[in-house]
């Protein structure tokens, strides 16, 4: 286990300040399903061409000037209007774009901005002066019932040719969901993989002395944006993760010192109890069709992995060695299970079939394999790596191809982005103990922090939102 886990099953054994088992902040409303729509264009739906550059994608240069609007209209998204708004979301979709590390991408504060006539007829002399191989012009609309329509566009400046187009109806306090659905359209057309800006990540809000730390359960946008505590902190919240359907969250939570395994509801805001345990209870973790939920609990100094139905009910040991059996990803089929285990003499990784037959260790390239997690593609598991140094590491399903993506002084727990080409994980800095979230690409190239307003640690990154 990592030295975050220890802590954890060293916490459980020691009584926790009384506090209610019902441990929520005011709920917080499910957001709508942005609805597509058909934009302005030569036909009806989307036309698509051909990439005229073959290069590595982070040489291509992408334009991407403030989205247009029909006409200035108040809305409650911007003060200062459809407008401005359309900015914001140009700047939304150039961090984006920029901070993946494919591609170079100029955002609209020092780019000329197109008229809404130009949105679909784009004057490409303009933008292939400006060594623009790409443009993504688009436009806000206000729609008389508040909704607002927003329309994105994707062009080869090279062939003056349209490659994509879509267009989504969405509330105004959805206009960033707006962005990260044109970000994901770029994305996709130009790397032929998944989308993942329009997801969330749940993770663990930490404040206040390191004997008395107060962690609760917190959720925001994949770039930080919209954050949000769903928990109150009177009790200990660990290790969340969404359901596969983004519906739930799964988390630990302690109350009264006794472990206590919570799904939390982010339509309606309201929790269920899977299982209380007296025994130390750690990383819970959805089946990939969200009907079973895996857990690790010591018994007797003998730390096992069980399955539960996600509604509750009686649980099932799926290990029985002497030793710590720690964790338990899904591989995506829902077959098998990656998990930790020092019954070697170190502790190491392993894999097993989903109903815990078949058991076998996959890690031998030296140093120490804890937290893995099975990419969502089903090729390869990210793991910390303890050599010395908790760096943040790959490798294919049977243990071999390992790379370390990594060298911080202790990153750990690694959580894929939905695509599979990203991963996040927390970072703990020397000397100060305070923790952030960083992610880092499958190059091991482009690292970056994301934004908290207090420490972080445990991230879990969502699926797709609908």
């Amino acid at each position: 286990m990592t030295k975050k886990l220890l802590l954890l099953l060293s916490a459980a054994l020691f009584a926790a300040p009384p506090a209610a088992a019902q441990d929520l902040g005011a709920p917080i409303p499910q957001d709508q399903r942005v609805e597509r729509v058909t934009i302005e264009g030569e036909d009806d739906g989307p036309l698509r061409g051909t990439v005229t550059d073959e290069s590595a994608w982070s040489d291509i240069g992408i334009a991407i000037p403030a989205f247009a609007t029909d006409r200035e209209r108040a809305t409650p998204a911007n003060e200062a209007g459809t407008g401005a708004l359309g900015r914001e979301i140009a700047r939304v979709i150039t961090a984006n774009l920029r901070n993946n590390g494919l591609f170079k991408p100029v955002g609209p504060d020092s780019l000329p901005q197109p008229t809404f006539p130009q949105i679909t007829a784009p004057a490409f002399s303009t933008w292939s002066g400006r060594s623009a191989e790409m443009l993504v012009h688009g436009y806000v609309r206000a729609r008389d019932d508040g909704r607002l329509v927003v329309g994105c566009y994707l062009y080869d400046v090279a062939l003056q040719n349209e490659l994509v187009r879509e267009g989504w109806v969405v509330a105004p306090g959805d206009w960033r969901r707006a962005a990260h659905k044109c970000s994901d359209l770029i994305f996709s057309r130009l790397t032929g993989e998944s989308p993942f800006f329009d997801s969330r990540i749940a993770y663990i809000a930490e404040t206040g002395p390191k004997d008395r730390r107060v962690k609760r359960l917190a959720v925001m946008d994949s770039d930080g944006a919209n954050h949000r505590f769903l928990t109150l902190g009177s009790a200990t919240a660990l290790t969340p993760r969404y359901s596969p359907d983004y519906s739930k969250i799964l988390y630990l939570s302690y109350v009264d010192g006794n472990p206590r395994i919570y799904v939390y509801d982010i339509g309606t805001g309201k929790q269920t109890l899977v299982t209380e345990n007296r025994n130390p209870t750690i990383a819970p973790r959805w089946s990939p069709d969200g009907k079973f939920i895996l857990y690790s609990m010591a018994v007797a100094g003998n730390t096992d992995i069980y399955r539960v139905p996600a509604t509750g009910g009686a649980s099932v040991k799926l290990t029985d060695n002497p030793g710590i059996d720690v964790g338990g990803s899904y591989s995506p089929d829902g077959t098998k299970i990656v998990f930790e285990s020092d019954r070697s003499g170190s502790q190491q990784c392993y894999v097993m079939n989903a109903d815990g037959t078949n058991q076998k260790r996959i890690s031998f390239f030296g140093g120490r394999c804890a937290t893995p997690e099975w990419s969502p593609r089903g090729d390869q598991i990210a793991f910390t790596r303890i050599a010395g140094d908790f760096n943040i590491a790959v490798m294919n399903t049977g243990g071999g191809a390992m790379r370390v993506l990594t060298r911080g002084w202790q990153d750990e727990a690694p959580t894929w982005a939905p695509n599979g080409r990203i991963i996040q994980f927390f970072r703990t800095e020397k000397n100060t103990g305070r923790s952030g979230i960083w992610q880092v690409d499958l190059t091991g190239q482009n690292e970056r922090r994301l934004p908290t307003p207090v420490d972080a640690s445990d991230p879990a990154w969502g699926p797709i939102r609908p």
